[in-house]
């Protein structure tokens, strides 16, 4: 695994936030609006235990969400759900003033949700994790988040503010399947050629299966077989819609998990080539090498 957050340690972040609350483990808000630069944790790839919002009013943060890049900047909606990798890559310190919410998934399930809703909601590839939203939708969300926070701290009855904020969160996820729906990305006019439709099916089947299986599974074939698809046929989509091989993407999650578990995990290098499938160290420290130019332990000393 990427060092995973849990929201406890989020709340870290409050000193650097000119807004910050929290309901427990349940959820975290902050407005972060000053030049100071963001703590380590946050700037180094994580995996956050939480459904993360980020709403930017001005400036720009520059993020990776499971390797692909995303510019937040001004007006720009961004919702990243549990267990995805995001790496913060730059941040306009200066211009910045943005809203990060973080919720449980615990507390997420502990809200009722309308099923009738629920089910016309289509959430996918073809919606972009970052959405472009214009003023009146953006003062909307604003409120949505300022009532959370002044709700949190303004309510002394724990019983009171959770139950209120469960309704109000439910509220911003109707809002945020709205968004959804309404900037889901039309299909590309090529998509009408079944050719072209069903090679980005198995480019974004691929990579949903990689992000999936691959601290276990290094092998193109695998994931071939997944697909019902040779291991040559799949290599050469992949490099020709990507750019890059199959083999390069699994090395590329591998090596991203790798270098968080050796940085961050207390976990001994042997435990580290076990839990990503290696049969002992000493392959696990070859694999390592070849791709980054140092051992584990270097890097971990590091």
């Amino acid at each position: 695994m990427e060092r995973e957050i849990q929201l406890s340690h989020i709340s870290n972040i409050a000193k650097y936030a000119s807004q910050f609350s929290s309901l427990g483990k349940e959820y975290i808000f902050s407005r972060i609006t000053n030049t100071t630069p963001l703590p380590k944790f946050a700037t180094a790839p994580i995996r956050i235990n939480g459904v993360s919002i980020l709403l930017c009013l001005s400036g720009s943060i520059e993020v990776d969400v499971n390797l692909t890049p995303n510019k937040v900047d001004e007006n720009t909606l961004l919702v990243v759900g549990p267990n995805n990798i995001i790496n913060i890559k730059h941040v306009d310190g200066d211009n910045l003033d943005t809203y990060l919410f973080v919720i449980s998934p615990e507390f997420i399930r502990d809200i009722n949700l309308d099923i009738n809703v629920l089910q016309n909601v289509h959430i996918s590839h073809d919606t972009p994790p970052s959405i472009k939203l214009n003023e009146t939708e953006m003062t909307l969300l604003r409120r949505y988040f300022d009532l959370l926070h002044f709700n949190t701290v303004s309510n002394p009855d724990d019983i009171y503010a959770r139950s209120i904020s469960r309704c109000l969160i439910a509220s911003v996820f109707y809002q945020l399947f709205q968004f959804a729906h309404k900037y889901r990305k039309e299909p590309d006019t090529d998509e009408a050629d079944p050719r072209i439709s069903r090679r980005s099916t198995y480019v974004r089947d691929f990579l949903n299966l990689v992000h999936t299986h691959f601290r276990s599974e290094r092998s193109v074939g695998f994931y071939a077989s997944k697909l019902f698809i040779s291991p040559k046929y799949l290599s050469l989509i992949i490099k020709e819609s990507t750019g890059q091989s199959a083999a390069e993407w699994i090395d590329k999650y591998v090596i991203l998990e790798a270098k968080n578990l050796l940085r961050f995990s207390g976990k001994n290098i042997q435990q580290i080539a076990y839990e990503l499938n290696f049969n002992n160290q000493s392959s696990f420290g070859k694999y390592f090498k070849h791709l980054t130019g140092m051992s584990p332990s270097k890097f971990q000393r590091n």
